[in-house]
């Protein structure tokens, strides 16, 4: 939504178990074979070459105790040697291939879970908010891939390191394994201890920053109207709350994984210890030599390195991992079955129809007050209507259930006799095609931008558009016209050209009736001007909706209906409700002085 409503209880999107985001991983592993293997052997053969070193070293050991020649001497350190730069090249290979084969998944998922996203029914995304879904698609993203590149290569290498260590270990001596062996129980309790604990709070924590998120879009979305009826400080208090919500579970988080490197350092204690004592005791038996007892501690080293490092990294591995339960969720959100852009959608260009709202009340799941009362409206064919009110008042959420995005729980939503409640995602696309002022410019050529909404439009009728909504002299001046990357890597485009390219979408679709939400609130106030021309144009011969955050736009539409506590309470012209001298007036005042 693009107001904040605190009375109204938002769902999230679904998170994956632990065992469903392992599933997926190796599912998608069995796709890359031959990657998948090279990073296992790679992995593999630079744990024990890192290993070998230690139990030559143990060899050179015993050979000075029984007086070998220099020879023998000067060959096993010639095998350390070699053992070690071959042992550094297999880990940095294992390394990129772990990076290599983490980036493919992460491809995989960030596309798979766009995709959800883009099939997923309209409501869905407004009942969830969209602070959830920018923070799946954005923070969770930038976190598993920071995973990818740090925690979990160390991870996996480390895992391999501990399991070629520990047998080494049993190969010197059985009893110089069980030495080592004995810190184990003391890692697993504090792994026991820590993993239950800290997957939710990281969950906990992930959820914070996708509400902060929330709370920091909805205030920015309607910055003019919290202005006009000075509600600063009130938006400021939501963020600050969510943010120190954030910050405390920070803390938290920081203070938890403390303890659990108390408790790493006590299983580091332990290890070490029943190794000297038992070695010591074993050379006093005489059942074991110098170099076997000398290499244990170095091999428990080797074992104490990488357990150290996993227990260091695993604050980083568990938040991919949740990260990755969240992601994988998304995927398995129920999708629509026709995405935006089908070819069937708005591509006949019917006449425009009138919009008829009778009776509509509207209440949020979870809440038990409506958000919306009683609402009657009536938009003429090929007329204009603007919604006004202080944020908050259900502005956008009636924009939305006109567009076709929820089912009101009384009521009805019309477009000319066809009731929108018996429509599915893509019927109402094909009737309605609302713009928000969350516009995107996705990475590749412009023409495949614009196609989105129109797939088999040609170039002529791609620059007709263009030209309608006034970018065609900028879209002319790219260096290769309408095949100029964009987005990503591509034509940098400013506020303004990217709203014009969502407007020339909007012509594109050829839907007969049009809802604007804050369509022009992101440019400043020149673009804004442009951009409300360009709006006019694209909307001429339509029935149209704008949820006007700028006075000046309501000003152009034929009617304006203004709604409070989710109730309309004064309809009628510009000049009309200003002589009116009520709430839209003290609005109008409030705008004008503002301005």
């Amino acid at each position: 939504m693009s107001t904040i409503d605190t009375r109204v209880a938002r769902r999230t999107l679904r998170t994956a178990t632990g065992r469903e985001a392992t599933r997926w991983v190796v599912a998608h592993c069995r796709e890359a074979p031959w990657l998948s293997t090279a990073t296992v052997l790679t992995t593999v053969a630079g744990a024990a070459l890192q290993v070998l070193p230690v139990l030559l070293l143990g060899k050179v050991v015993d050979g000075v105790v029984e007086g070998e020649s220099r020879s023998v001497l000067v060959t096993i350190g010639v095998l350390v040697a070699a053992a070690a730069l071959l042992g550094g090249a297999a880990t940095a290979a294992s390394t990129y291939l772990i990076g290599r084969l983490g980036a493919e998944l992460l491809a995989r998922l960030r596309e798979g879970a766009v995709r959800a996203v883009l099939g997923m029914p309209s409501a869905r995304i407004e009942q969830v908010g969209r602070g959830d879904v920018l923070s799946r698609a954005g923070d969770d993203v930038a976190v598993i891939s920071k995973g990818i590149r740090t925690a979990i290569p160390t991870v996996f290498s480390a895992g391999v390191l501990v399991t070629i260590a520990t047998a080494a270990m049993f190969g010197l001596d059985w009893r110089l394994g069980l030495a080592g062996a004995g810190a184990l129980p003391a890692y697993a309790l504090a792994l026991r201890w820590y993993l239950p604990r800290s997957a939710p709070l990281y969950r906990k924590q992930r959820a914070a920053q996708a509400d902060r998120a929330q709370a920091l879009i909805s205030g920015l979305d309607g910055i003019d109207t919290v202005r006009a009826y000075r509600l600063e400080g009130v938006f400021r208090e939501k963020v600050t709350e969510e943010s120190r919500r954030v910050r405390d579970l920070g803390i938290e988080v920081f203070r938890f994984f403390g303890r659990f490197v108390g408790r790493e350092n006590r299983a580091e204690f332990i290890g070490l210890v029943l190794i000297i004592v038992v070695g010591y005791a074993l050379i006093e038996a005489g059942a074991a030599s110098l170099g076997e007892v000398s290499a244990a501690p170095l091999l428990f080293h080797r074992l104490f390195t990488p357990l150290g490092l996993i227990m260091f990294t695993f604050d980083e591995a568990q938040k991919s991992g949740a990260s990755l339960t969240r992601l994988v969720g998304v995927l398995g959100e129920a999708a629509d079955e026709r995405l935006v852009g089908d070819p069937a959608v708005g591509s006949t260009g019917p006449a425009p129809l009138p919009v008829t709202v009778e009776g509509l009340t509207f209440v949020y799941p979870g809440s038990e007050e409506p958000v919306l009362r009683d609402i009657d409206l009536t938009i003429p064919a090929g007329g204009s209507l603007a919604l006004v009110g202080a944020t908050g008042a259900g502005k956008t959420t009636l924009a939305a259930l006109i567009a076709g995005i929820g089912t009101p729980q009384s009521g009805s939503v019309r477009v000319g006799t066809t009731d929108l409640a018996g429509l599915d995602g893509a019927g109402a696309r094909a009737m309605v095609s609302i713009l928000t002022q969350e516009t995107y410019v996705f990475s590749g050529p412009l023409a495949d931008d614009l196609r989105l909404a129109a797939p088999q439009a040609t170039d002529a009728e791609l620059l007709d558009a263009l030209r309608t909504v006034g970018a065609h002299a900028w879209v002319e001046e790219l260096p290769e016209g309408l095949n100029t990357p964009v987005g990503e890597g591509g034509e940098r485009l400013d506020v303004t050209k990217v709203a014009q390219i969502a407007l020339a979408r909007l012509v594109l679709g050829r839907a007969p009736v049009v809802v604007l939400d804050e369509s022009t609130a992101e440019a400043g106030s020149e673009g804004a001007a442009e951009l409300e021309r360009a709006v006019l144009a694209a909307c001429a011969g339509r029935t149209t909706l704008f949820v006007a955050h700028r006075l000046t736009q309501a000003m152009a539409a034929d009617r304006i209906a203004v709604l409070d506590a989710g109730r309309i309470v004064e309809q009628g012209t510009h000049d009309e409700l200003v002589a009116l001298g009520g709430r839209y007036a003290r609005l109008w005042q409030a705008w004008r002085e503002g301005s």
